[in-house]
């Protein structure tokens, strides 16, 4: 089983890499793939950069030369302070566009000839449980969002919405076309909207790495 990993920052990547025992690098179409295991599972894992268009070509390099079982979106995602505070773990039961129409005869949010949302695999409530993780609806867009008034619009469009970010969309759309299972584990750095939320933005790496790669071992020893 080749478990792939998939993350946006320099940041993430770093504490990620810390993990892999064994690794190797691999370039392909600009993207660099650090091949090894953790969990004594064989892992691939890459920064795909941040927004849609940079983690949809990521993940379909990745897919088609590494062809995964599945793959995982982690990183840090915004609350929405509806159910996920800052620390807290996030595992997505769906993934949605919050800034995708496509005409009449279309829902908003869905892409074309997709689903409005896309469904992560795995039983998420079980699995959250395990994991210590809200389990929930997470929105996804290239927009960083901060104001009150765009998380208001999210919610508005998805009343459920636990949390945003600006690349699990693309991943899980380029993975439904692929056919390729996916998961998104994300640990909320800040609440859009609030009065201090850079600031929290960037405390939160002070806190975060160990909370959210524990998780992600538990969840690779699960898979």
């Amino acid at each position: 089983m080749t478990i792939a990993i998939i993350v946006a920052m320099t940041k993430e990547l770093n504490l990620l890499l810390g993990l892999l025992e064994d690794k190797k690098e691999v370039t392909v179409n600009g993207f660099t793939f650090h091949r090894g295991s953790l969990e004594g599972r064989a892992v691939v894992a890459m920064q795909c950069g941040i927004g849609k268009v940079n983690a949809a070509i990521g993940t379909l390099s990745l897919i088609d030369t590494f062809h995964p079982d599945v793959v995982i979106n982690t990183g840090v995602a915004g609350g929405t302070g509806q159910g996920a505070n800052i620390l807290d773990l996030v595992l997505a039961s769906n993934v949605a566009y919050h800034d995708v129409w496509c005409g009449p005869g279309t829902e908003w949010g869905q892409a074309a000839e997709c689903p409005r949302m896309f469904t992560c695999p795995v039983p998420p409530e079980p699995l959250s449980e395990y994991l210590g993780a809200k389990c929930g609806l997470v929105a996804s867009g290239d927009i960083f969002v901060t104001r009150v008034q765009d998380v208001e619009r999210i919610k508005a469009l998805y009343p459920g919405v636990i949390a945003v970010d600006m690349e699990s969309g693309a991943i899980a759309q380029t993975c439904y076309l692929k056919n390729v299972p996916f998961l998104c584990l994300r640990v909320v750095s800040d609440t859009p909207g609030a009065a201090d939320n850079i600031a929290q933005y960037e405390h939160f790496w002070d806190n975060a790495p160990a909370h959210t790669f524990a998780a992600l071992r538990k969840l690779i020893n699960r898979l």
